[in-house]
């Protein structure tokens, strides 16, 4: 009896898994195509000429935040479907359906941006991640990520402001129940702190108008789940780390 109620239960969390991976795949089809009428211009009034004029170059702000929010957007994806399996918790699991979805439709349109714009996904010339930033001159404190890891080092695999590292989603991946869900809920906090900085300096040097709206849209909803967050920790006896 015991191994039928295993198996059961591993063909139940297949499941879910296939319904989450086929819902994050759509959304990404959908918003992708949604973006390359957005980005042209399609249904504003402008012309072929104006869409090429407003195409940025490699090394633009408009192209760096498209690739630096969709590989920070990524491991956010990535994190949610590790808590997902970690805990039962009906609240955390709500969360981490949310920002998977949210941000896997998000990721699909900066990298629909990057297709339109014929711009490589990757940065030119060794450029390091967040080197976009630096055009921002108003002091914002952009360099550091999680833990007070120098962001672009790569040490551990954090590549920029908020990202977690390797031995983190390890442990993460480790932990069961309330301890999973406060670890996510922590790194998931620093995670949207470095989201929110990266959003609010696209806003002000992103040149694309539907980027900078975006950029805007992220700054709204994650500060809002940031306060979402917060009183969960509280919840659970803890709180954000410092």
């Amino acid at each position: 009896m015991a191994s039928q109620a295993a198996l059961v239960e591993r063909r139940k969390t297949r499941r879910v898994r296939w319904a989450a991976g086929s819902a994050v795949a759509l959304a990404l089809l959908f918003a992708a195509a949604a973006t390359v009428a957005s980005a042209r211009g399609d249904g504003d009034g402008a012309g072929a000429g104006d869409a090429r004029a407003r195409v940025p170059g490699a090394s633009s702000a408009d192209a760096g935040f498209a690739r630096d929010m969709a590989v920070h957007h990524q491991q956010a994806v990535e994190m949610s479907f590790i808590v997902r399996d970690r805990t039962d918790d009906e609240d955390v699991r709500r969360l981490a359906y949310d920002i998977a979805n949210t941000q896997a439709n998000q990721r699909g349109m900066l990298l629909g941006w990057l297709d339109l714009w014929e711009l490589p996904k990757v940065a030119p010339g060794g450029e390091q991640p967040m080197a976009w930033m630096a055009a921002d001159t108003g002091g914002h404190g952009h360099g550091h990520g999680s833990g007070g890891t120098e962001a672009g080092s790569g040490a551990d695999g954090v590549l920029m402001a908020g990202m977690a590292s390797r031995s983190e989603l390890a442990r993460l991946d480790r932990l069961d129940g309330e301890q999973a869900e406060v670890f996510f809920l922590q790194l998931m906090t620093d995670h949207h702190k470095g989201g929110v900085t990266m959003a609010e300096a696209c806003a002000s040097l992103c040149s694309v108008p539907a980027e900078q709206r975006l950029a805007r849209g992220m700054v709204e909803g994650q500060q809002s789940e940031l306060g979402l967050m917060r009183d969960m920790l509280a919840e659970r006896g803890a709180e954000p780390r410092p």
